[in-house]
């Protein structure tokens, strides 16, 4: 979900505050009856700023035309008192006569607080910014290309970056943090989209929400939210790297399911990095044996809790030793239970290494070989400096805005104070962790044409595959509503799209996604 350095939640990153400066010319100081005193200025109502580029770029063959829009669009509470200015870049194709008859995609990632520089500058925009793969990227200078993989020729995109994070920031008598939360943050962007399809046309247009990380948590409830509230019904919603139940990817005392859930990703990781002693050449199959190993033998020996004998936790220890690549001794002194923070540190410790997070590919050298815990992520270190210094470049150089404002890759404190209290869904008993599958579930039931896709890296650490699979899985929806999501898996981590092999997979499944949810 999101890029996060907590050892709870998790997710991502994002971006920043403008600060419009304002001056009073020397001629107007000169003191007259009606003159305004000299802080009016500094009240005078908040303006949009736009700025529209011409491009083109090749895919498949075919060479497509397009305008670039970076603006910001202002905001309102229900007294009609300007809130925010929310920033956003939009590309659509500039040879089609009826946009209104041409899909449109909004994209964010998470955090919570983060921008979408990563989805930007990584996915499916028109411009991408070349990484390494699964290593270090070189300092600058670093290469911005024409992406081939981009989605423009299926739909139009929008980039939208919350309010706290890139150019994204309140005004008026509100601040950042007043948009923090779970569902001040559905309310901030259901009320963009709604401008901005209403502005450009686009209620005819079959409409989706593609997301990252908490972005995936945030489609769930914004999807319920814009169909509910402002009859903005959707086409389809893409879940790139999904969590919609916090609580199945955090690790709590007393909590057995979050261990089951990353087992499988462990294995994987661990296969990954040859750190197994009898390594099977078949991933694929090793990952069956590693679920199903979760869901019974680790599942039942952890439900046993404390009653679980001294010779049955050596048994469950050995076979878990062969899955997880970890020493059988540390496995009973764990007590069968690794979180992840320690499994980082842990299993590539005889090397030196720190394994990634976000992506458990990466790896890089650890400071304290005698901690317990790693230290930070190695994907997040490898790639952040080359993704905003060209999404920098290119929004003042190629989007010709910007110039003075500064962007923000993370809202600072967002996650410390994000608000996580949620009015949705179908939830009883006491407050637990947050939970929007209910979201999810009155979305597709309201709109049974509603279509769901979810994207699974398989070294995601940050939001593993067994849990997306769990959650999927128990939604409680009939067989004729289950079919309507579909679940692709990617050999790379949260951020699959790092990989160019799996990018062009992104790509096409994607493609083939919009293709199908926009025919009546």
């Amino acid at each position: 979900m999101i890029r996060v350095k907590s050892l709870t939640v998790l997710l991502a990153l994002a971006l920043s505050m403008t600060t419009i400066a304002t001056g009073v010319c020397a001629q107007d100081q000169v003191a007259k009856p009606a003159d305004k005193p000299a802080d009016a200025a500094a009240a005078a109502p908040p303006k949009e700023e736009s700025s529209v580029t011409d491009h083109s770029i090749k895919i498949g063959g075919q060479t497509i035309p397009y305008k670039a829009t970076a603006q910001t669009i202002l905001l309102k509470d229900d007294k009609g008192e300007p809130t925010a200015l929310l920033y956003s870049t939009a590309y659509t194709r500039s040879d089609v006569k009826d946009p209104s008859q041409r899909s449109v995609a909004f994209l964010y990632n998470g955090g919570p607080g983060s921008s979408s520089v990563w989805l930007h500058m990584g996915s499916v925009g028109p411009r991408r910014v070349v990484t390494v793969n699964a290593g270090l990227t070189p300092p600058a200078p670093y290469k911005v290309t024409d992406n081939p993989e981009c989605l423009l020729d299926k739909t139009d995109l929008v980039f939208v970056d919350p309010v706290g994070t890139g150019f994204s920031h309140a005004v008026g008598k509100a601040q950042d943090k007043d948009f923090w939360g779970v569902d001040q943050d559905v309310k901030s962007l259901a009320q963009f989209i709604t401008i901005y399809v209403t502005r450009n046309n686009r209620w005819n247009s079959p409409k989706f929400l593609i997301g990252e990380s908490y972005g995936t948590f945030r489609s769930a409830a914004l999807g319920n939210y814009l169909q509910d509230h402002d009859n903005l019904y959707l086409n389809g919603i893409v879940l790139i790297s999904s969590v919609l139940d916090l609580g199945t990817i955090s690790f709590n005392p007393g909590q057995d399911f979050t261990y089951i859930f990353y087992m499988p990703s462990y294995a994987a990781t661990a296969w990954y990095h040859k750190m197994l002693k009898d390594r099977p050449e078949n991933l694929n199959a090793f990952l069956d044996e590693a679920r199903n190993f979760a869901q019974t033998d680790y599942s039942n020996a952890l439900m046993k809790g404390a009653a679980l004998s001294a010779t049955e936790k050596a048994e469950v220890a050995k076979k878990l030793a062969r899955f997880t690549g970890l020493g059988e001794d540390y496995l009973v002194k764990a007590n069968l239970r690794v979180n992840l923070f320690q499994f980082m540190k842990e299993l590539q410790r005889s090397r030196g290494l720190t394994t990634g997070r976000l992506d458990a590919r990466f790896s890089g050298p650890t400071f304290d070989l005698l901690g317990e815990f790693a230290e930070y992520d190695p994907q997040e270190t490898a790639i952040s400096g080359a993704f905003v210094a060209a999404f920098n470049g290119y929004v003042r150089e190629d989007l010709k805005f910007g110039q003075d404002k500064t962007y923000r890759v993370a809202a600072d404190g967002a996650g410390r104070q994000w608000d996580w209290k949620h009015q949705g869904g179908e939830n009883f008993g006491f407050p637990g962790s947050p939970n929007v599958e209910g979201d999810l579930v009155g979305a597709m039931i309201s709109n049974p044409h509603l279509q769901i896709e979810v994207e699974n890296g398989i070294y995601d650490l940050a939001t593993p595959f067994l849990a997306t699979e769990y959650t999927m899985d128990h939604l409680g929806l009939a067989e004729n509503l289950r079919k309507n999501i579909h679940l692709k898996y990617y050999e790379a981590g949260h951020m699959m799209y790092v990989r160019d092999e799996d990018l062009a997979k992104l790509k096409a499944n994607v493609a083939s996604f919009i293709d199908g949810a926009s025919k009546p």
